[in-house]
């Protein structure tokens, strides 16, 4: 039934596409163009200093086609594979056997930095967003 009614919506979404008349929308009625982008969640995607609990640093990529690859500090990439944000976490993938970990990112600091604390019991490391 669900599947009937989503493909009905659909339908008429379409129908409303191709039709070359337009109407104004009802006064009161929300549309697309209305809904303020501040409801929409907020993707990880972008490039991190990452800061390991014995100082270590190194970037992380993370890319909106849900790739992502780590880099040391002389630029040679040490790890690659998938991230995706789940369940307010955000989820790393590794290439090859290595298992995959989600990590709760705190709020972020007057500095710019946030504590990304992973599942998997591992220390947590911080991190900083630079593009």
């Amino acid at each position: 039934m669900k599947k009937l009614i989503l493909a009905a919506a659909l339908t008429t979404a379409l129908a409303a596409c191709n039709n070359k008349t337009e109407t104004p929308a009802a006064e009161g009625t929300a549309t697309a163009e209305a809904t303020p982008a501040a409801t929409t969640p907020a993707s990880s995607a972008g490039t991190y200093e990452v800061t390991t609990k014995d100082g270590t640093k190194l970037t992380s990529t993370l890319n909106p086609d849900g790739t992502y690859q780590d880099t040391d500090a002389a630029g040679k990439v040490t790890e690659k594979g998938m991230w995706a944000d789940k369940d307010g976490k955000t989820c790393i993938d590794p290439e090859g056997d290595e298992v995959g970990t989600c990590y709760t990112v705190g709020e972020v600091q007057a500095d710019g930095t946030q504590v990304a604390t992973p599942d998997d019991g591992s220390d947590p490391v911080t991190i900083k967003k630079t593009a």
